[in-house]
Formats: C-alpha cells, sequence, structure tokens
C-alpha cells in the first residue's frame, strides 16, 4: 500500500530514532577501539587501511545483507530473529530433526540477544560520558557515577511509558546524524587525500601488511555496525521502505563522513586516536557534543531496551521463557508494555558490567562477540528461508549466503580472540538463558506428556457424565486446557467437590502460532460436544495481545452466547515435583519445577477478570 510522502517523512524520522540508535552511537568508540592496545601503529597507510576496512564492511554487512537481503524475509511484515526463527523452521517442516536443529540454534540466537542487551547500553552510555575525560580530565573520576545515575534514571522512567520520549527519538537522532557529518566534513575539506580509502584496495593492503594484527582489528571494526539487526528486528513497526531511506540518505552518509573526517584528523594529529570523535568539535561545541552525545547514547539505550521488552514478550508466548509480568504503558499502542522482571534485570547486569570493565576500551573487549553470534546465525536462518521456503535454486542460495557467511563467521572469529578479554561476559549470560530457555521448552513437554498419559478424553468422559447428569447451576463455565480434546482437572475436581455443571460448558485451548498476528477472521474455532457444551480453540500470532474474554465475545456470532457476569474461569494450578527419573537432569527438573512455580499467574498473562476466576490445583511428578 503506498504512503502519502509526509507519513513516509514521519516513519522515516521515527525509524532514525528507533532502528539506527545503536549504530548511530558507534563513532563514539570505533575508530578509538580499533587502533586502541598500540598494536597498529597510526601512520598514513594504516588509517587509509582501516577507513577502507569500516566503509566496507558497513556497505557489505548493512547496505547489501540487511538492507537488500534481510528486509525481504519478513514474516507478514514483522522481523526480528524470532521472526526469521519462525519463517525457517516453517519451511522445513518436512525435516523434523533439522526443524529441531534450527529451532535450538534460533534459541540460542535469541538467548545471546540479551548478552547484547547488556553490553550495549553500557558500552554507549559509558563511551558518551567520556567526553568528559577529553574536554575536562580534571573531573575523570565522575564518569562512573554519571553514567550509573544516566543508566539508573533510563532505567527508572520505563514503567512509566516510552510513548512521549519515543516521540523525541527521530528528531533527537536527526540532529545526531547532522551533527556527525557536520563534525566530519571541515576535517576532510583539509585533508580530502583521506576520501581514497573508499577504494577496497586499501582494506586489503591493510589486511595483507598485518595480517595477524589486521585479523584482530577486525573485532573493533565490526563495531561500526552493531545494531544492524535492528534494522530487521524493527521491520514491523516501520517497513521496508522508511528503514532503507533513512540508511541511504541520512545514516550511511553522515556515518562515512564522520568516520572519515576522524580519519582526516587523524592523518594530521596521530595523538588524537586517544578519542578521535570528540578531537573532532571545535572549542565552543565541546559541551553541547557531549550533551548531545549523552542523549542519542540513551536513544540507543531505549532501542534496546524496548526491543528487549518485545523479544520477552514474543518468546514468553511462544512457551519458550516462562509467563511474566508485562504492563501496557498506553491505551492506544498495544506495542508499548514494560516486564520489569527483565527492566531491573538489565539493570543489575549493566551496572555489573559498568563496575567491572570500568571503561568503553575494555568493554570493547565484551561488545562485538553477541552482534557477530547473533549476525552468523540470521545468515544460516536466511539460506533455509531463501532455499526451501522461497524455493530459490540450490547454487545461488549457497552463493549469496555463502559469502555473508564468510564475512560474519570471520568478524566472529576475529571476536572469539576477545574472549578472555570481556568477551564471556555477555556470552556467559547468553548461556544463562540459553539454558533457562531450553529447560522451560523441555519442561513443559514433560509437564504436557505426564498429564497426557494420566487424562482421560474429554468426548468419552462427557458421555459418562451425561448417563446419570449432575445438577446443571446457572451460567457458563469457562475450562482453560493446555490439551484439546483431554478433560481438564478444573472440571474433575469441581464435579467431585462441587458435583454440579453449569449450563453452558466451553473447553478452551490458547494456541500461540509462529506468525506475528492471526486475525480475528481466524482467532476462534468451535466444536458443539452437545449437552451445551463446545471445545473452543482461540488462536494467537506471537505479537497479538491473548485477551480471552475479548476472544469469547467473537462466539456469538457462531450461536453461543455469554453473558460476562455469569461466566466463570476455571483453571487447573500444576504443582510440579522433581523426581529421578528419564527426564531431564535433577538440577534442571528443580529449576523447571521453581519457574513453573515463580511464572506469572495464567489469569493476568490471559486478561481473565480477577473476580470470576476458580483455581484447583495437583501435584504433577515429573
Amino acid at each position: 500500500m503506498a504512503r502519502s510522502p509526509s507519513a513516509l517523512a514521519g516513519l522515516t524520522l521515527g525509524a532514525l530514532g528507533v532502528v539506527y540508535g545503536d549504530i548511530g552511537t558507534s563513532p563514539l568508540y570505533a575508530l578509538k577501539e580499533v587502533f586502541h592496545g598500540g598494536h597498529i601503529e597510526t601512520s598514513q597507510d594504516n588509517i587509509l587501511g582501516v577507513l577502507s576496512l569500516i566503509f566496507w564492511t558497513m556497505t557489505i554487512i548493512v547496505s547489501l545483507k540487511y538492507v537488500l537481503l534481510i528486509l525481504r524475509a519478513d514474516n507478514n511484515g514483522e522481523g526480528g530473529l524470532i521472526a526469521m526463527l519462525a519463517l525457517a523452521t516453517n519451511a522445513v517442516n518436512d525435516k523434523p530433526r533439522l526443524r529441531r536443529v534450527l529451532m535450538g540454534v534460533g534459541l540460542f540466537g535469541t538467548s545471546i540477544f540479551f548478552g547484547d542487551a547488556v553490553i550495549t547500553p553500557a558500552m554507549t552510555v559509558l563511551g558518551a560520558v567520556e567526553g568528559i575525560d577529553v574536554y575536562a580530565p580534571q573531573y575523570d573520576q565522575m564518569i562512573m557515577p554519571l553514567t550509573l545515575l544516566v543508566l539508573f534514571g533510563l532505567f527508572f522512567v520505563q514503567r512509566l511509558g516510552t510513548g512521549g520520549i519515543g516521540k523525541a527519538f527521530g528528531p533527537v537522532m536527526l540532529v545526531w546524524f547532522v551533527a556527525l557529518a557536520v563534525l566530519g566534513v571541515p576535517h576532510i575539506a583539509e585533508n580530502p587525500h583521506v576520501l581514497i580509502a573508499v577504494n577496497p584496495i586499501h582494506a586489503l593492503y591493510f589486511v595483507m601488511a598485518h595480517k595477524m594484527a589486521a585479523f584482530v582489528a577486525l573485532g573493533a571494526v565490526v563495531l561500526v555496525v552493531t545494531g544492524g539487526e535492528a534494522l530487521y528486528a524493527d521491520l514491523g513497526h516501520f517497513g521496508k521502505q522508511p528503514i532503507r531511506i533513512a540508511w541511504y540518505l541520512v545514516v550511511m552518509p553522515a556515518l562515512v563522513l564522520n568516520y572519515f573526517g576522524q580519519g582526516a584528523m587523524l592523518l594530521d594529529n596521530p595523538a588524537g586516536v586517544k578519542n578521535p570523535f570528540f578531537l573532532l568539535a571545535p572549542k565552543w561545541a565541546e559541551v553541547p557534543l557531549f550533551l548531545l552525545a549523552t542523549c542519542a547514547a540513551i536513544v540507543a539505550s531505549q532501542a534496546l531496551i524496548t526491543a528487549a521488552f518485545s523479544v520477552t514478550k514474543q518468546a514468553v508466548q511462544l512457551g519458550i521463557l516462562p509467563r511474566m509480568r508485562i504492563l501496557h504503558t498506553s491505551v492506544r499502542d498495544i506495542g508499548q508494555i514494560y516486564v520489569p522482571f527483565i527492566n531491573w534485570g538489565l539493570f543489575a547486569f549493566i551496572v555489573l558490567a559498568v563496575a567491572f570493565f570500568g571503561s568503553s576500551s575494555r568493554l570493547a573487549g565484551a561488545y562485538g562477540i553477541a552482534v557477530t553470534i547473533d549476525m552468523t546465525i540470521t545468515t544460516v536462518m536466511t539460506f533455509f528461508v531463501i532455499r526451501f521456503g522461497w524455493k530459490y535454486p540450490l547454487v545461488p542460495c549457497i552463493l549469496i549466503t555463502g559469502f555473508f557467511f564468510l564475512i560474519d563467521f570471520t568478524f566472529l572469529a576475529s571476536n572469539l580472540l576477545k574472549l578472555i578479554a570481556g568477551g564471556w561476559f555477555p556470552l556467559l549470560i547468553g548461556i544463562g538463558m540459553f539454558t533457562i530457555m531450553l529447560t522451560w521448552k523441555q519442561g513443559r513437554k514433560q509437564l504436557h506428556d505426564k498429564l497426557r498419559e494420566d487424562s482421560i478424553e474429554l468426548r468419552d468422559f462427557l458421555s459418562a457424565v451425561f448417563v446419570n447428569p449432575p445438577l446443571r447451576v446457572p451460567g457458563t463455565a469457562v475450562f482453560l486446557t493446555a490439551d484439546a480434546g483431554v478433560t481438564p482437572n478444573a472440571l474433575l475436581h469441581n464435579l467431585k467437590h462441587n458435583k454440579v455443571l453449569h449450563e453452558q460448558n466451553l473447553f478452551v485451548t490458547v494456541k500461540h502460532h509462529e506468525v506475528p498476528w492471526v486475525g480475528f477472521e481466524r482467532r476462534v474455532s468451535v466444536e458443539a460436544l452437545g449437552n451445551d457444551c463446545w471445545a473452543v480453540a482461540l488462536h494467537f500470532g506471537f505479537k497479538n495481545e491473548p485477551d480471552v474474554p475479548e476472544a469469547l465475545r467473537l462466539l456469538e456470532a457462531r450461536g453461543v452466547q455469554l453473558d460476562d457476569m455469569e461466566t466463570s474461569y476455571f483453571l487447573s494450578r500444576d504443582i510440579v515435583i522433581p523426581t529421578v527419573g528419564t527426564g531431564m537432569a535433577l538440577w534442571r527438573e528443580k529449576l523447571f519445577a521453581s519457574m513453573h512455580r515463580n511464572a506469572a499467574a495464567a489469569a493476568d498473562f490471559l486478561h481473565l477478570p480477577t473476580n470470576r476466576i476458580v483455581e484447583l490445583g495437583s501435584k504433577v511428578e515429573i
């Protein structure tokens, strides 16, 4: 559908703020980190070689891979690693073993994202506040306290909602990108020789001349594309066209001008490698640039925090994380959510990162490894999407994704050299999240299998009940069950203890599908079981809000009349008892039992009215 010029301009401005906050703040630290440690001298050939590497890294990974190829792989208009995982696994549905492998790889990539969500705010805010060390070195002891204060303020306001802040993201980042270009142009004008770095031969010469040192430097060069995954992740918010326009017309030109400006300055003043970004500014602009850089760092951090909330919600609805308390901060925009546990969990790990590493240079050792793992996984998933989903010929699929895989894997291998220097930190977070996700997914399957093993078929049970029916009481009973066709434990307990059955009985199964959205026309499917009993399935995508009462109102069109005040919701609350057996290791079963016990109530997650809920529990050994 064609957008009006004003709508397109608004979306493009919004994309600048949300999509490009992370990659837009990379000039704060990227070039500095390439030369950090003194392994590479700031000679003319080396500066031109590094600039050439930076230019072609952005061109290949962002302009070609993400903007031209990956943005095409949308899942009903949505993007991101979970959407790509759904596309890839659905493309190989007829290959169950391969599907399981891809699911595992995709879960690991999703887990690693949380490591990135910790490192990015710490790195960007610390990199911005370190401008103090350039402009007022006598106050350098204030860097860490001020960084933590800014981060605390950012996480504290999350509970208030980000709608108002979000409207300012675009204009702030537009000013930032204009500033990046304006800072770089005068230095390029003074030393236009730097522009020859656009020729890739300089990157090749640099790599050939330094070999191992150049390979190590790639771990810092990749910092110029951190945030590239956000182009794909935020596809559903803005669409392909605004994201592409923002990149080609604003973001990439501004980044190139700034990096080349830093390079031109270093050609004249190699000692400026201490912090080339802040040294670009004239004396009168130092304080405004410091404040603008801090604002841009906050925007970049906010984008990662928002993405963490969104990914968590999607993972919960796909059944790979336990239910969590999710608060909506806007009555108009359903996408604006706040997840308290994730918010303060991220903040705790970010404080730990800032306190432990202490500087952006030391954090750079931790930065990059999570990003390159996700970039590599995205490329692998893309192969299966274009080969088995889009049915492209094998040879072009191998050539296209193979080329990008080689680039991604080279950057990943370089970043693995930083494992001891700090790369272990986001990796440890990612492995922890992967263990939680895998344990939750496998534990739910064990619990489901155990309940199924002891279950009674619903049709058979109802047939037996109505041979000698119990007393029918007015109203409607809604029995929530995870397994369609099986008698809910809540019904068994209700008949056993109360010895009554409601006039109407709905046996409702909530199904979450590996697509972003399921429309109202496909939301409800219903099957009559006789005696005013119905089996109902409610279908939601991983970005839909699972509102059960709202969905059940759609039954009126199917001849099932519900009175809200006469409807009660019955839930089974199973208590998991870990036992030594053939399932998971005992420590994982205990972890699952703890997560199951502490998961947010299903009633809240499904938006059930609190004054009409009946919970009946039972113990289940796994």
